[in-house]
């Protein structure tokens, strides 16, 4: 039977999570999660690139066949939506440049995977993927956020494969 390693990315601008699993037919299991910081007291750019290089040490050590990155939500501050969008970018963009594909989940998505119900709190979160991947150990909410993204992919990497192949040949 052959390992898909996911690795599933929270974006942040402060703290990026991010968190690897292996699924084999439909066992889970946990590779390593943890969370990627950015200098608060950085211009924009310099935070960036931390998060870039730290992001590109992650896929670099653990060599995920897939990636998976939570959608950006829209909030009252314009300001903190660009910047956690140009941060997205980022999670985005350093799998791509690994070759990986990239899917992309709505938070409701992944709290309804993960926790049964879209609007699930973080003490859900962090307990279901405890539940779901018992030897789970992780930092932050973050890295928690991004092990349920992976665990999300796991669950729908078929249909968005298949949503993928389907783009490409429109």
């Amino acid at each position: 039977m052959d390992v898909i390693r996911i690795i599933g990315i929270d974006p942040g601008l402060r703290r990026t999570g991010w968190g690897v699993v292996d699924i084999a037919g439909s066992r889970l299991s946990f590779v390593g999660a943890g969370t990627v910081l950015s200098d608060g007291d950085a211009a924009l750019a310099e935070r960036l690139r931390q998060l870039h290089d730290g992001l590109e040490r992650i896929v670099s050590e653990f060599a995920p066949h897939e990636a998976a990155v939570e959608a950006t939500f829209v909030n009252r501050d314009a300001g903190a939506t660009l910047k956690l969008g140009q941060a997205r970018g980022i999670a985005m963009l350093v799998p791509a440049r690994a070759g990986l594909a990239v899917a992309e989940y709505a938070p409701n998505m992944v709290k309804k995977t993960v926790v049964g119900a879209g609007h699930g709190a973080k003490a859900q979160i962090r307990m279901m993927v405890s539940v779901l991947l018992p030897k789970a150990q992780y930092d932050t909410d973050d890295a928690a956020d991004a092990l349920a993204i992976a665990i999300c992919h796991a669950h729908h990497r078929t249909a968005a494969e298949r949503t993928r192949r389907i783009a490409a040949c429109s």
